[in-house]
């Protein structure tokens, strides 16, 4: 299992990531990555960064059936 430490390593050297991408990486539990980046960014070490899709097929995010999954959500050390 992975610990912040690792988490912190993985995006100083991958620049940016999403959350999936690290729990995938670390094969560490999503909660518990999510937990890992939540408390990073509190402690003012870790950014979120949030990107729209620009093709995205409805048009607006309100009338997806997924209901936000064109929305990117990026991970980066500060």
């Amino acid at each position: 299992m992975a610990s912040m430490i690792d988490v912190r390593d993985l995006l100083a050297l991958q620049g940016r990531m999403e959350a999936k991408q690290i729990g995938l990486r670390l094969h560490t539990p999503q909660a518990l990555v999510d937990a890992m980046l939540h408390r990073l960014e509190a402690m003012g070490k870790a950014v979120r960064i949030q990107e729209e899709r620009e093709n995205c097929l409805s048009g607006s995010c309100k009338s997806c059936p997924e209901g936000k999954a064109c929305l990117r959500e990026w991970w980066a050390l500060r």
